[in-house]
């Protein structure tokens, strides 16, 4: 297994810091017309609408596409900027989930997205749980999921979106017999990437806190099936951070919005940095014979 550090390549491209690394993994070669997927992953962009966020979360798509060209999203969640507080009220919900609607509306052509949800993006002030707009439910129907949980497919890569907004910040039961299903029945063959919005293992964690509870339990088995798992993304954190733990890249990302799309504050490194990350997004390079290339680039607006 080859490693480099997740801060190896530091370079200006298209106006923008580029933080690099390649997992690369000893496997059998895959089918030669299996392609190799383009991914784009976002995560926490707290859309709101002040401080420029929607035009400037509109650039950061573009600059994606443009650029990169990628055959799908995956959102990592807290797409909205908050609907946990108790003082939001109906009408503000359905303000920034309409401006999550018009941002994706502004590129030329539609893309899959395949979203996890984030610690804010629930409403759980609604008047009572019957309330259609009243916690994940809601959410998931905002994002187009098909479920708090699911699979999907492109190729030989298998994307399995986790749901970790559960007391303790873990899965229950249920999606944790749920994935250790899923995971066996994948064929030999082929490759999982995970997502869910909290990291698993991550130097994140030390400084911010807010990673997975169940770390081991799902790092256990990860291993069991170690030679098909070959990613976990997420975020929450706002930081940039890789660990690479029994051949699984652990990829914990900036933030789009970086500081909340604001200033920033005395630790930041720059304008709307949190800490010493800057706002951006990751580009990932899957390969049919399980390699993964992630890049994280910062969008800078």
């Amino acid at each position: 297994m080859e490693r480099r550090d997740a801060l190896k390549s530091l370079a200006m491209v298209a106006g923008s810091l580029t933080f690099s690394n390649k997992a690369l993994h000893a496997f059998e070669p895959g089918r030669k017309d299996r392609k190799v997927l383009t991914v784009a992953h976002i995560t926490d962009v707290h859309i709101r609408p002040d401080y420029d966020a929607p035009n400037r979360f509109k650039n950061c798509l573009k600059q994606i596409v443009k650029h990169h060209q990628p055959d799908f999203f995956l959102n990592g969640g807290d797409s909205i900027y908050d609907a946990s507080y108790n003082s939001v009220v109906r009408e503000r919900v359905h303000e920034l989930w309409n401006i999550w609607d018009d941002c994706w509306k502004s590129l030329n052509k539609k893309y899959d997205i395949y979203s996890c949800i984030g610690n804010h993006d629930p409403w759980w002030k609604a008047p009572d749980k019957d309330d259609e707009m009243y916690g994940k439910p809601y959410v998931g129907k905002r994002l187009n999921m098909p479920d708090r949980y699911f699979r999907a497919q492109k190729g030989n890569w298998h994307f399995i979106i986790l749901d970790g907004n559960n007391k303790g910040i873990m899965l229950d039961e249920e999606q944790l017999l749920w994935l250790e299903k899923e995971l066996t029945q994948i064929p030999a063959d082929h490759y999982v990437a995970l997502m869910s919005h909290y990291p698993v293992l991550s130097a994140t964690v030390q400084l911010q806190g807010g990673g997975h509870s169940d770390f081991r339990q799902l790092k256990d088995l990860f291993y069991k099936h170690r030679d098909k798992v070959r990613l976990f993304l997420s975020g929450h954190n706002h930081l940039l951070d890789e660990t690479v733990y029994n051949k699984v890249t652990y990829c914990s990302t900036g933030a789009v919005s970086g500081y909340w799309w604001e200033d920033g504050d005395k630790e930041s490194a720059g304008h709307s940095w949190f800490k010493q990350t800057p706002p951006g997004y990751t580009i990932l390079k899957l390969h049919p014979n399980g390699i993964v290339e992630h890049t994280y680039h910062a969008h800078g607006f």
